[in-house]
């Protein structure tokens, strides 16, 4: 999974490493993405990173703000 490759060698506390997974699984189950090979997920996965270094801590916003960033729409209208 392109998260965790790319945590291995962080500065990120496991509390913050938690978050910021759970950030990425809520935008895979937002855009329906199973296969975690597909490239999106590494740019999510970046994307996501990067917010987390930034101090925000709260996943949902998290997840929300990399699909913004990204300029990704929920293709299901899904909140959460």
């Amino acid at each position: 999974m392109a998260i965790y490759r790319l945590l291995q060698n962080s500065a990120f506390a496991p509390e913050d490493i938690g978050r910021l997974v759970a950030a990425y699984e809520d935008c895979l189950r937002i855009l329906n993405l199973a296969d975690r090979s597909d490239p999106i997920t590494e740019l999510l996965a970046k994307k996501i990173i990067e917010i987390g270094q930034t101090g925000m801590r709260d996943p949902v916003q998290i997840s929300r703000l990399a699909l913004k960033e990204l300029e990704i729409s929920n293709p299901n209208n899904c909140t959460r």
